[in-house]
C-alpha cells in the first residue's frame, strides 16, 4: 500500500512534465529534447532561490519563467534560425547543462532543513490541486483563438498559414509553454526530494513520452479534456507500473531505464497490434459473407 501511495505521489509530481511533453509531442508534432535540460533548470532555479531565502512559491514561479525562456530559445532556433527541430532541442539541452551548472555553482544543491511548498501540506494533496487547476486552465486556453491556432499548427501548418496565422509564433509559444510546465515539475520534484542535481533531467523525455502514450492507450483521446486527462493519468499509471515492476525479485532500481524502454515499446506496439487484429477480423468476416451462398430469390417474373 505504501508503494502505491508513493507511486501516485510521484505520478502527480511528474504529471505537469507529461502535460508539457503532450504539447510538443501530440499538439505541435515537434520532437523537443529540450525537456531533459529544462527539467533540471526548473529544479536548479527553485533550489538556489529557496536556499537563498526566497519564498518557495516565488521560486517555483521563477522556475516556470526559466522553462519558458528555454523553450523560447528552442523555438527561435527552429523557426527563425531554420535549424531542424530535433537538432534545436539537442543543442538547447546541451547548452542548458552548462547553464544549470552556472545557476547552482556546483553539481547539486541541498534543500534539507528549509521551507518548501510541501512543508505544511502533503505532496499528494497539493499536487492534486495544482495539477487539476493547471490542466483546466490549459484546456480553457486550447479553446481560445490562440489555442486553436496552436492546435492547427500541429495538424496542418500549410492550411493555417493560408488563413493568415503565424505558425512560427504558434510554435514558439507551444514549445515555451511545454518547457515552462516541465520546469515547474522539476521545481516541485527538487523540493519534494530535498535536493536539485545537475543530472536530474536525464531521461525525462522518455518518461514523458511513456506517460503520454500509456495514457492515450488506456484512456483514449476523444476530446481536448480527455486527451490532457489521459496525459496526467498516464503519468500516475506509469509510476504504478514501474513500482510493481521493481517489486519483482530479479529487478532492481538500476533496471529502471530498461523497464521504461519496455513500457514505451509495449505502449507503442500494442495499439498497432490491436488495430491489425481488428482489421483482419473485419476482412475475414466480409470474406465469409461474400463466400456464403446467396438465397434464391422468390416471386420472380413468370
Amino acid at each position: 500500500m505504501q508503494d502505491l501511495y508513493g507511486a501516485v505521489e510521484l505520478g502527480l509530481l511528474y504529471a505537469l512534465m507529461a502535460l508539457g511533453v503532450f504539447i510538443t509531442f501530440r499538439i505541435l508534432n515537434f520532437p523537443d529534447l529540450t525537456v531533459d535540460g529544462s527539467f533540471a533548470t526548473g529544479g536548479a532555479v527553485a533550489a538556489i532561490m529557496i536556499s537563498n531565502g526566497y519564498s518557495p512559491w516565488l521560486a517555483t514561479i521563477a522556475a516556470f519563467a526559466s522553462g519558458l525562456a528555454a523553450g523560447a530559445c528552442t523555438g527561435l532556433l527552429h523557426t527563425k534560425g531554420k535549424v531542424n527541430g530535433l537538432l534545436s532541442g539537442i543543442l538547447m539541452m546541451m547548452a542548458l547543462y552548462s547553464i544549470n551548472m552556472r545557476i547552482m555553482g556546483k553539481p547539486n544543491v541541498s534543500l534539507l532543513n528549509v521551507d518548501t511548498v510541501f512543508t505544511s501540506v502533503s505532496p499528494v494533496v497539493l499536487m492534486l490541486i495544482v495539477v487539476i487547476v493547471i490542466k483546466l486552465l490549459f484546456d480553457a486556453f486550447l479553446r481560445t483563438d490562440l489555442g486553436l491556432a496552436l492546435r492547427a499548427t500541429g495538424d496542418n501548418p500549410r492550411m493555417i498559414r493560408s488563413l493568415g496565422a503565424n505558425t512560427d509564433n504558434s510554435t514558439i509559444l507551444g514549445v515555451s509553454l511545454s518547457n515552462g510546465l516541465v520546469a515547474i515539475s522539476g521545481a516541485v520534484v527538487a523540493q519534494q526530494s530535498g535536493f536539485a542535481d545537475i543530472s536530474m533531467g536525464v531521461g525525462m523525455i522518455v518518461i514523458g513520452l511513456a506517460s503520454v502514450i500509456i495514457g492515450e492507450a488506456i484512456f483514449g483521446t476523444g476530446s481536448v479534456f480527455r486527451a490532457t486527462l489521459a496525459a496526467v493519468l498516464g503519468s500516475i499509471v506509469y509510476r504504478i507500473v514501474v513500482a510493481l515492476a521493481l517489486r519483482v525479485e530479479w529487478l532492481d532500481a538500476s533496471d529502471l531505464r530498461v523497464i521504461t524502454a519496455l513500457i514505451v515499446v509495449v505502449a507503442l506496439v500494442l495499439p498497432s497490434v490491436r488495430r491489425s487484429i481488428r482489421q483482419k477480423n473485419v476482412a475475414k468476416k466480409r470474406a465469409m459473407e461474400l463466400a456464403a451462398p446467396q438465397s434464391p430469390q422468390t416471386g420472380g417474373e413468370r
